[in-house]
């Protein structure tokens, strides 16, 4: 953090949130993904609105959790049963912790309800990939089904 920041918060998403969230999953995919899934997919899956759909479909069912900073939300967690579904931080705001602030909010969460959690993220995602493994999870099998190619990871509970 800089001088003037305050430290970030993580807090419930609310319906008056969907905009902010949104925008902010369309700015991330739009700066990250197109490395590993390519402009075309990118650019289907923001302008076909799949990208809001996603989140306001989430919202509607709760488990969405926003990472709050100066009034500002720069970052998003989705939890569903005991998957962590989506995770994302403003790509102006990588490299400073913030990643790992929301993924021990979802592991904590997830875990006192779960003896085992889950999450996916695409092969060609790299800097994902080295994240989650330098975090803790376990790296299980590649997953198939329709679209791009994704990998699951694993954390268990202590003693699970």
């Amino acid at each position: 953090m800089t001088a003037g920041e305050h430290r970030p918060a993580i807090c419930p998403a609310t319906w008056e949130d969907r905009g902010e969230l949104q925008a902010l999953a369309r700015r991330t995919i739009d700066t990250r993904y197109r490395a590993f899934l390519g402009d075309e997919a990118v650019d289907w899956f923001i302008g076909s609105g799949a990208s809001d759909a996603h989140v306001t479909d989430h919202l509607e069912r709760g488990g969405v959790h926003c990472l709050v900073q100066d009034g500002r939300i720069i970052g998003l967690s989705v939890l569903d049963g005991p998957t962590v579904d989506l995770m994302m931080i403003d790509p102006h705001q990588h490299r400073r912790g913030l990643g790992r602030l929301l993924l021990g909010h979802a592991e904590d969460t997830l875990l006192a309800r779960y003896p085992v959690i889950r999450l996916e993220t695409f092969p060609g995602n790299t800097g994902a990939v080295s994240f989650y493994e330098a975090c803790g999870w376990a790296l299980g099998r590649p997953l198939e089904g329709e679209g791009p190619a994704k990998l699951e990871f694993t954390k268990s509970r202590a003693g699970a």
